[in-house]
């Protein structure tokens, strides 16, 4: 990442670009997919409000009622930056806050496909782990974030 007088430009291979743009797809899809198989994939970015049991019918009613405002933003955030990452060229504060939202939110739905936790270590994955790739690309995706928390740090 480099931070210039437009804005953060993204030092990233057209390969790198082209991955992006295809999570940020695969991610719409999941988004406006009607599956239930897909569901549980989503659980982490759509977390309960309400934790208590008791709670069950407010709960509900949350998710009937924000689920498709939270579904609008985060297909918004892919739209704005869908663009930019194919460009190459400087992003705005805006794209680059829609791309860290976009790239963590297909972090969360790989973590929760790698059931990864807190203490995830990514050297542990073996080479012959039937998900070592996907284990990979979580981790260029967190690296990606980190890189771009501190690019619009400073």
């Amino acid at each position: 990442m480099e931070r210039t007088a437009d804005g953060i430009v993204l030092n990233l291979q057209q390969e790198e670009r082209d991955l992006l743009i295809r999570l940020l797809h695969e991610l719409r899809g999941l988004l406006l997919a009607d599956d239930p198989a897909t569901a549980p994939l989503l659980r982490r970015l759509f977390p309960p409000a309400y934790l208590n049991v008791e709670d069950a019918e407010a709960e509900s009613d949350y998710q009937r009622f924000m689920r498709e405002d939270l579904v609008a933003s985060k297909l918004e955030a892919i739209e704005a930056v869908e663009g930019a990452v194919g460009s190459g060229g400087p992003m705005s504060e805006g794209a680059v806050m829609g791309l860290m939202q976009a790239l963590n939110a297909v972090r969360l739905v790989l973590g929760t496909l790698l059931d990864v936790g807190e203490e995830h270590d990514p050297s542990a994955v073996r080479d012959d782990d039937p998900m070592v790739g996907e284990h990979q690309l979580y981790s260029f995706l967190s690296w990606l974030l980190e890189h771009l928390v501190r690019a619009t740090m400073g």
